[in-house]
C-alpha cells in the first residue's frame, strides 16, 4: 500500500491531499514529501479526506510537519478527516497541534484563498 500525495498552489495556500493508508510502510516516504511543502510564513492545507488509516508512525509523521511549522512560523491545516482518524487523532492529543477544518471549501475560505 502507497500514499498517494498531489499538490497545488491555491491562492495564498498549498493544498497537499493524500490518498491511501499512513503507516509504518508509508510515513518516511510521505514525511519527505510534505516538508519540502512547509516553508517560512507558508499555509499548508493537508487533505485527508481519502486517507482512511493513521497508524502511529503515521501520527509521528505528521507531529514532525507540526514541529517544522512551528520553527518556519507556517500554519498546517488538517482537512476532511474521516471519523476513525479524527477518534486516533483526538485519543491521542494531536488535534491540538493543528487547524482542523470539515472541507477544503472552508479551509480555502479561512487561509484567504
Amino acid at each position: 500500500m502507497t500514499v498517494r500525495i498531489t499538490a497545488r498552489a491555491e491562492g495564498a495556500a498549498t493544498v497537499v491531499a493524500l490518498q491511501g493508508e499512513i503507516n509504518s510502510t508509508t510515513s518516511g516516504g510521505l514525511q519527505a514529501q510534505l516538508l519540502p511543502h512547509v516553508g517560512e510564513g507558508c499555509k499548508v492545507l493537508i487533505d485527508l479526506t481519502a486517507v482512511s488509516y493513521v497508524s502511529s508512525a503515521g501520527l509521528r509523521t505528521l507531529l514532525i510537519v507540526h514541529r517544522r511549522a512551528q520553527q518556519v512560523a507556517a500554519r498546517v491545516t488538517l482537512v476532511g478527516l474521516s471519523e476513525e482518524v479524527h477518534f486516533v487523532m483526538s485519543a491521542t492529543g494531536f488535534l491540538d497541534f493543528f487547524d482542523i477544518e470539515e472541507d477544503l471549501d472552508s479551509a480555502l475560505e479561512r487561509a484567504g484563498r
